[in-house]
């Protein structure tokens, strides 16, 4: 009779070390040509970056990961190579309850990924499109500028300067329409937050007004008219002390 428990208790041992941990999110995915190394998944707590789940890469370049979330909230997976590199790879996504695929390469972690997930992953994707194009163009105007600079063309600098202002008002103008029209979703309040934070609180203001009620009340939302309060005393402050 002992024997067959301690065979149950073994069993039992054994199924529980190896049953995978479960969560609302499940992610999974493949990074193509990992050989060797361990892939974190991470969010941002408390200000810090922390780990909530792991993988460890042994030859198969799979992996499966989960975790529990109250609400759809950017996470984070890390690559760490484990190759003597000096640095490593990060890449953000919105996690949401539900399965999130995320399939990319050693070789081009960040630029070759390729995300399947909710709906506010799929908004952010699209905005990261277009601010990809504003980057791209801001980075053309600073090379522009540097030539110019070293030839002293003062008149290229003039025109840069102007384009660079435009460049940067359509930017500021995409996002604030964007933040409006996706005020259902959590995405809103976050690419506010993290792209045009510096902007005319009057345009703060009509995003975090324009907000539905649920996404008013979401981690973001809350961070959102937090920080508009905050400027809005701060701006109040100053006049008074001048």
């Amino acid at each position: 009779m002992k024997y067959y428990i301690t065979i149950l208790t073994m069993c039992c041992l054994l199924i529980s070390c190896s049953s995978p941990k479960k969560g609302n999110v499940i992610i999974n995915g493949t990074i193509k040509g990992l050989k060797k190394g361990t892939v974190y998944l991470q969010k941002v707590q408390d200000t810090i970056l922390v780990n909530v789940d792991s993988v460890v890469v042994e030859g198969d370049p799979t992996f499966v990961m989960s975790t529990d979330i109250k609400e759809p909230e950017v996470m984070y997976l890390f690559l760490d190579k484990e190759d003597g590199v000096p640095y490593n790879d990060r890449l953000n996504f919105f996690a949401e309850p539900g399965e999130i695929t995320i399939n990319t390469t050693l070789m081009a972690f960040e630029k070759d990924v390729k995300i399947k997930g909710g709906k506010n992953e799929m908004k952010l994707q699209e905005f990261k499109k277009m601010n990809q194009r504003f980057n791209d163009r801001n980075l053309r105007l600073i090379k522009e500028n540097f030539e110019a600079g070293k030839q002293n063309d003062q008149e290229k600098l003039m025109e840069n300067d102007a384009a660079y202002k435009k460049l940067l008002r359509q930017k500021y103008l995409y996002t604030i329409n964007f933040a409006v029209t996706n005020r259902k979703l959590e995405v809103s309040p976050y690419v506010t937050l993290n792209e045009i934070f510096d902007a005319n609180l009057n345009f703060l203001d009509t995003i975090a007004k324009a907000m539905s009620p649920r996404v008013k009340k979401s981690m973001y939302g809350k961070q959102l008219i937090q920080y508009i309060e905050d400027r809005k005393a701060q701006e109040a402050y100053s006049e008074i002390k001048e």
